[in-house]
């Protein structure tokens, strides 16, 4: 077996369920959910229309084999999507891949990238640079190329941006890849373009590889969308995103997570490696999936409807709570980044028993490194449910925190 296996550590909700082992929640409310971040809002019908005539059409949409760098017209959608979005233009057959969702991609574009070397011999082991918290798909990724992870906490004194300053030159040196996450899981917080430029001049400098996790650039409040990793690129001058790869979905922009369908953008070296990688990992997006994506990727109209329910959404549960705990409107995605009194996993187990709501601990997305663990004393709530629902959770949590608190 692979000896990196056991260097694996186990996933956040693995963790939640083995909490809640042995408690019977209270059976007097309704079970909800705000752990897990999957989208709960309703798939467009004209995403499903287009996946069910693509497998009906003749010849069926699943009589072939897919090619690994997806349909000239896919790529073209993603092309088109940029210039849209981000006023950007790319070649869409030399700085674009289709992906089966962006989690795929990160793990695969990590194995694409990192060179161990000698390392099993020297015993000295690239670096692969993350924000803690984080999502944790960053380091097992890294972990199973054969890199150490180095995880830089995020401040809160500052819109949890991640210290990067306190990384010591000597990580630089070994850094191979870093990953950020903008807007950040589980924050929300976006990067500005004077932290990019910070960031691009590392890599610059150190010649690493940024691999820009952009899942939930289409969920925010502002009036201003979020900046993109490329589109930064571009107005500093950068427009070759030489070390630069972006990451985007659909599963969070238009409510598809089972079609597993993005795509990656930036660097065409990379972006060529990528492919010979993937020709090989035998990751090939369906037909079908391609057809749905397409349609998906042209459509804003639903993206903006999509927007306007998590903003109302956000209106109505985030001053509830901020009644009652350290938590304020994010900048982006689809999570509330709360700071509790006392231990967050006696929070969550104690909230679950009592109020049958679920919750994240925020420890369990964050890494003990530098003396503290940046998630310890906080819970990340998904507000992924219906409205109503996660009002009620909000009361709920409320009412817990407070009887608590009287305690």
């Amino acid at each position: 077996m692979n000896p990196l296996l056991p260097l694996l550590q186990p996933y956040p909700f693995e963790r939640l369920r083995q909490l809640f082992a042995g408690v019977t929640p209270n059976p007097a409310y309704t079970p909800i959910s705000l752990g897990i971040g999957e989208p709960k809002h309703a798939t467009p019908p004209f995403i499903q229309q287009s996946l069910c005539e693509a497998i009906n059409r003749t010849p069926s949409g699943l009589a072939a084999y897919p090619a690994t760098a997806g349909e000239p017209a896919l790529r073209q959608a993603f092309a088109d999507w940029i210039q849209k979005r981000y006023g950007l233009s790319v070649n869409p057959f030399t700085q674009t891949l289709p992906v089966n969702g962006s989690r795929e991609a990160l793990f695969s574009l990590t194995q694409t990238i990192i060179n161990p070397g000698d390392s099993a011999v020297s015993g000295v082991k690239p670096i692969v640079v993350c924000p803690n918290p984080f999502y944790q798909i960053y380091e097992g990724a890294a972990l199973l190329a054969g890199a150490e992870p180095y995880y830089v906490a995020s401040d809160p004194a500052r819109n949890f941006a991640p210290d990067w300053d306190s990384v010591p030159e000597a990580v630089w040196a070994r850094t191979q890849l870093l990953f950020v996450c903008s807007p950040g899981n589980p924050t929300g917080a976006v990067m500005p373009l004077s932290e990019w430029q910070k960031l691009l001049d590392l890599s610059e400098r150190f010649g690493f590889v940024i691999a820009s996790d952009e899942c939930y650039s289409e969920i925010y409040f502002r009036d201003e969308p979020p900046l993109g990793g490329l589109q930064a690129a571009a107005q500093l001058g950068r427009s070759d995103f030489k070390n630069l790869i972006s990451l985007t979905s659909l599963s969070k922009r238009s409510n598809v997570p089972g079609l597993r369908s993005g795509f990656v953008a930036g660097d065409a070296a990379i972006i060529s490696a990528f492919l010979l990688y993937r020709t090989y990992h035998g990751c090939a997006m369906s037909p079908v999936v391609q057809t749905a994506s397409i349609a998906a990727w042209a459509d804003e109209t639903h993206v903006v409807a999509n927007r306007t329910l998590y903003r109302a959404k956000f209106a109505e549960v985030t001053p509830l709570l901020a009644e009652v705990m350290d938590v304020a409107l994010p900048d982006a995605g689809f999570y509330l980044w709360a700071k509790v009194a006392g231990d967050e996993l006696a929070f969550t187990r104690d909230l679950y028993a009592n109020y049958n709501v679920t919750v994240l601990p925020g420890s369990f997305l964050a890494r003990e490194a530098q003396g503290s663990n940046p998630g310890a004393g906080r819970i990340r709530m998904a507000l992924v449910a219906d409205s109503a629902e996660c009002v009620q959770a909000a009361h709920r949590i409320r009412d817990f925190v407070k009887q608590r608190s009287a305690a």
